[in-house]
């Protein structure tokens, strides 16, 4: 039987103990903040009502996503590029995750990950050259996906399946979609769905492992 995700409540009752060391420390220990910054935004998600846009919903989840994984470039003095950013977050989140508890969310909702991979409309890909033949062959990731689930290579799948969500992201806050769109309620409720479960997960990893792994220099901390 499948585990429930963990509410915010329940990831900062984790988080608790290495939240309370790590402000022995340090009164503003960069990496509560972050666990912090993600759950307020994930907080909003649970709080949200039934008729609440799904637009602002997919938002405010990878809102609390760019928390954990944002990056500072000390040289430049600007926030390091995002795709760079969360590519190397995911790989980190795998070598935490000691008791596999991202493999087993991810294969618990593999049949959503597929539908996932078999949307062109979340292919960069097929955007660079919107055609039918283009679009078969995004398709054809369901294979390749196939294939990775049976390598157990979750650094693959993660990789592409965040892609494919950072895509229809990207759309929304560049305003390459319109608000409330018809066009892809199916897509951007499939992707709050896959991105809410592994959120909740990154974050129990997090709160079990992460407290004591540097997550760089964190973006525009609190002045006070």
């Amino acid at each position: 039987m499948a585990e429930a995700n963990l509410t915010v409540r329940e990831l900062r009752r984790v988080w608790k103990p290495q939240k309370e060391r790590l402000n022995a420390e340090h009164a503003q220990h960069p990496t509560n903040i972050r666990f912090h910054r993600a759950c307020s935004w994930l907080q909003r998600v649970e709080d949200a009502e039934e008729h609440e846009a799904l637009d602002l919903l997919l938002l405010s989840l990878w809102t609390s996503f760019n928390a954990l994984y944002g990056q500072w470039d000390g040289e430049r003095q600007e926030p390091v590029s995002d795709v760079d950013c969360w590519q190397h977050f995911l790989d980190r989140m795998l070598v935490l995750d000691k008791d596999g508890l991202i493999q087993d969310k991810l294969e618990e909702h593999k049949k959503l990950v597929m539908v996932l991979f078999d949307d062109e409309y979340l292919s960069r890909f097929f955007w660079q050259e919107p055609t039918d033949q283009r679009a078969k062959r995004v398709r054809r990731t369901r294979l390749e996906a196939q294939a990775w689930y049976v390598e157990k290579n979750w650094t693959m799948v993660l990789q592409r399946l965040f892609e494919r969500i950072y895509l229809l992201r990207c759309q929304l806050v560049h305003g390459a979609a319109t608000y409330d769109s018809s066009f892809n309620r199916t897509a951007i409720r499939r992707c709050i769905q896959m991105m809410d479960h592994l959120l909740r997960t990154f974050l129990e990893v997090w709160g079990r492992w992460g407290a004591d792994e540097d997550w760089g220099i964190m973006c525009y901390p609190p002045m006070k």
